[in-house]
C-alpha cells in the first residue's frame, strides 16, 4: 500500500454529478466541510502535536482511564454488506470480534472483504455490476480507469448529513481533522469517509543500532550520503547499503514535485511545468542511477526479488525508504529475537546545502462510499458505524476496534497488552479499520522510544513541508487523458537500474507533451484561473 499516485472525481460545478472533470473550489469546499470539533473524551496525548504532526501515546492506558464516545448502540440493528480489501486469511463469520463490534455498534456487518492485492480486478468488476455493497473502501492507489466516475454514480452524497453543524450528531466524525474531510470531497459532493493519514509518510529509516556499533554518523548531504554508502557496502560480507526504493528518498531530497493531481507547481514564468518536466527530477534519477551502478544497492532488490523487510532486519541492506507504517511492526519482530536491535529515520536534506522541499500529503488517502440506493435513514445508520470506529485513541470504543475482547483477543501482562492467537486470528486482519478511522496518532505504548522517535522525525521534517497546488482536493482529469502517465514509473525503473537512459527519459516526456501533456497542462491552467477569477 502506498506510493501510488493520487487521481480522483471532483467536479467543478456547483452540484458535482456525474463524474465531470475539474474539482471543486476553495468556497465550495468549504461550504462542505463538516464542523470540527475535538473530542471531549479522548485522553491527551504524551507527546503533543507540533508544526502538524501526529501526537504521541507512550503508554498503555488502564481500562478505567479510557473515555467513552458510544455509550449505547446507536445503530437500529440493521445488516449491511461491507466490501474491504484485506491482507492475510479472513476471519470466520459469526466470529466474537464481529459480533462484539457489530453488538457495540447496534448493525450487523455482511463483511465481503477481497485479497488487497487483486482489489482493482474485483472492485471494477462490482462497480460495473448492479448489486453494489452498501459500504465500499477505495483506496487512492485503486482510483484508476472508471472508478473516479463510477463513484459519483454509485454513492453517496453525504453532505446533508455530515456538512457545516449536520456532523456534530456523529462526535466521533467531527472530530476527525479537516484535512481528511477537504481530501472526501469526489465529483462536487462530500462522498468519502476518511482514514486520516500521516502528514509526511516516506521515511528513510536506517539500522540505528549497527551504525552506532560502526561509528557511522547519519548523512545530512548527498556527498555524505554516497561516502557512507561506500563505507558501509561489503558484498563480501553479503551487507548493502541500500534497497532499490532509493528512488523514493531521491524524490525529497531533491524536491521533486508529488505525483498526480499535484504534480503541477508555478514556474518562473508563471507557466504551470509538470513534475516529469524539471530539471529536479531528471537529476533525482541520475543521482539515483549513480548509486545503483556504484553497487551500492542489493543485487536482489535490483532484481525485485525477496523481502526487503527482511533485508533489513537481518542487517544484509542498512537503509530502506518506504512507509512509516512498517515502523512499528518491524520494531516488534525483532524484540525477543534481536533485543539489540533499533531502528530509525534520518532527516532529509537538500541538495548542495540547501533546506530539503518536502511536500504535504492529502489528509486522507482511503475511503469508504456509502450506496446513493440506501433510504435516509439507512444513511444515517451508516454514518453510525463509522462515528463507532473513528472513536479516537484513549476511548473504549477505540480499544475495541482495534485490541478485541481482553481475555479473548488480548491479555494485559506487566502493563503491556498480547494478543493471544484468536486475536492474531481475528482482530489483526482489518476490517471495521476501513469504515473510518480517527485523527492519526503515534500510538504504541510497547514501543515508547519508536514512539518518540518518530513523533520527533515528524516534528523535524515538517518543518520543511510545504502544501502543492492542489493540495487537499481531488481533480478529476478528462478521461481521454487519464492514461498518459501510464509507463513512466517503469521507465524510472529501467533509467535507475540502466537499462534505458535519461536521454530516454528525456524522449518519454516530449512524447508525453505531444500525447496530451501540454493539454493536461491547460486543463489545470484553467481550474486555477476559475479560482483566481
Amino acid at each position: 500500500m502506498g506510493g501510488v499516485p493520487l487521481l480522483s472525481a471532483c467536479g467543478g460545478g456547483g452540484g458535482g454529478g456525474g463524474g465531470q472533470e475539474g474539482r471543486s473550489s476553495l468556497s465550495e469546499l468549504e461550504r462542505m466541510m463538516p464542523t470540527y470539533r475535538a473530542s471531549e473524551v479522548a485522553v491527551a496525548p504524551d507527546i503533543a502535536a507540533e508544526n502538524g504532526s501526529s501526537p504521541g501515546y507512550t503508554r498503555w492506558i488502564p481500562q478505567e482511564e479510557l473515555g467513552v464516545s458510544v455509550p449505547e448502540p446507536l445503530g437500529s440493528g440493521g445488516e449491511f454488506t461491507a466490501m474491504t480489501p484485506l491482507w492475510g486469511t479472513p476471519p470466520d463469520p459469526g466470529n466474537p470480534f464481529w459480533t462484539a463490534m457489530d453488538e457495540a455498534i447496534g448493525v450487523r456487518m455482511n463483511w465481503q472483504t477481497q485479497d488487497g492485492n487483486t482489489y482493482q480486478e474485483r472492485l471494477g468488476a462490482v462497480l460495473a455490476g448492479s448489486d453494489i455493497p452498501d459500504l465500499v473502501c477505495i483506496p487512492s492507489w485503486e482510483l484508476r480507469g472508471q472508478v473516479p466516475q463510477a463513484i459519483s454514480s454509485r454513492f453517496a452524497d453525504l453532505g446533508p448529513f455530515l456538512s457545516g453543524d449536520a456532523v456534530l450528531d456523529y462526535p466521533n466524525l467531527a472530530a476527525i481533522p479537516t484535512p481528511a474531510w477537504q481530501a472526501s470531497v469526489f465529483s462536487g459532493a462530500l462522498r468519502g469517509l476518511p482514514m486520516p493519514a500521516a502528514p509526511i509518510g516516506l521515511a528513510p529509516f536506517y539500522r540505528q543500532d549497527l551504525f552506532e556499533a560502526n561509528g557511522w554518523e547519519v548523512p545530512t548531504s548527498t556527498d555524505e550520503f554516497v561516502a557512507l554508502c561506500q563505507e558501509i557496502t561489503s558484498p563480501n560480507n553479503r551487507v548493502w547499503a541500500l534497497e532499490s526504493n532509493v528512488k523514493w528518498a531521491a524524490w525529497a531530497i531533491f524536491g521533486v514535485l508529488p505525483e498526480r493531481p499535484n504534480y503541477f507547481a508555478r514556474g518562473d514564468d508563471g507557466r504551470l511545468i509538470n513534475r516529469y518536466e524539471t530539471d529536479e527530477y531528471l537529476e533525482a534519477l541520475e543521482w539515483t542511477r549513480g548509486l545503483f551502478d556504484a553497487g551500492f544497492v542489493h543485487p536482489d532488490s535490483v532484481a525485485v526479488s525477496g523481502d526487503p523487510n527482511q533485508r533489513f532486519t537481518s542487517g544484509e541492506t542498512l537503509m530502506m525508504f518506504t512507509g512509516d507504517g512498517v515502523w512499528h511492526n518491524m520494531v516488534v519482530e525483532q524484540l525477543s529475537a534481536n533485543p539489540d536491535f533499533r531502528m530509525n529515520a534520518f532527516d532529509y536534506f537538500g541538495v548542495d546545502g540547501n533546506d530539503p522541499v518536502l511536500y504535504l500529503g492529502n489528509g486522507s488517502t482511503i475511503w469508504t462510499f456509502v450506496n446513493r440506493n440506501l433510504s435516509e435513514d439507512r444513511i444515517r445508520e451508516a454514518l453510525q458505524i463509522a462515528n463507532y470506529t473513528a472513536a479516537p485513541y484513549g476511548t473504549v470504543e477505540n480499544r475495541l476496534r482495534t485490541f478485541g475482547i481482553e481475555g479473548t483477543h488480548y491479555n494485559v501482562e506487566d502493563g503491556q497488552p498480547v494478543r493471544t492467537d484468536q486475536g492474531n486470528t481475528e482482530v489483526v486482519p482489518e476490517t471495521y479499520t476501513f469504515i473510518a478511522t480517527p485523527q492519526h496518532t503515534i500510538a504504541w505504548s510497547d514501543t515508547p522510544q519508536m514512539v518518540e522517535d518518530q513523533t520527533g522525525w515528524q516534528k523535524r521534517n515538517l518543518r520543511f513541508a510545504r502544501e502543492p497546488l492542489f493540495y487537499g482536493r481531488q481533480v478529476q482529469e478528462p478521461a481521454r487523458l487519464a492514461n498518459i502517465n501510464d509507463g513512466f514509473e517503469d521507465l524510472e525503473d529501467d533509467v535507475v537500474r540502466g537499462r534505458q537512459s535519461i536521454r530516454d527519459m528525456q524522449n518519454a516526456v516530449a512524447d508525453w507533451r505531444r500525447n496530451g501533456g501540454d493539454e493536461l497542462r491547460d486543463f489545470y491552467q484553467r481550474l486555477l484561473d476559475e479560482e483566481d477569477a
